[in-house]
């Protein structure tokens, strides 16, 4: 996967890290008081992007979690057949197919452009205009 490293102990609700190779998005961050044999420890809950699972990482709040590189771009569709949408970048002019997720199902037609997410390799549909 690629990403930046990021410190745990600056994480807040809506940031985006990666756990067990799943890019996710921070619920939760809960930060304990350092013990008498003991550093301070993060509790991180998150919501996986593509699996939509609760994932949760417990580390010292000193370290640091990769953040993955989120690339936000457009496309103009160009055909729909069933549940697969035939997409056309717009800055690249390059073309791949995708599985129209539930939310957008019955709402694509094609000349329609839409928002999508490209997240290590992998493509997230995120708004049709």
């Amino acid at each position: 996967m690629s990403g930046k490293p990021v410190s745990i102990k600056s994480l807040k609700p809506g940031h985006f890290i990666t756990i067990d190779d799943e890019p996710c998005r921070v619920v939760n961050v809960t930060i304990s008081k350092p013990g008498k044999h003991g550093s301070t420890k993060a509790r991180i809950e998150a919501m996986g992007l593509f699996d939509e699972r609760k994932h949760e990482l417990l580390a010292p709040a000193s370290d640091e979690i990769e953040q993955p590189i989120i690339e936000k771009k457009k496309a103009q569709v160009i055909s729909v057949s069933g549940n697969i949408v035939q997409l056309m970048d717009l800055e690249e002019y390059t073309t791949f197919e995708i599985t129209i997720p539930e939310e957008f199902r019955g709402k694509m037609e094609s000349g329609q452009e839409v928002s999508y997410w490209k997240i290590s390799g992998r493509i997230m549909l995120r708004e049709v205009k």
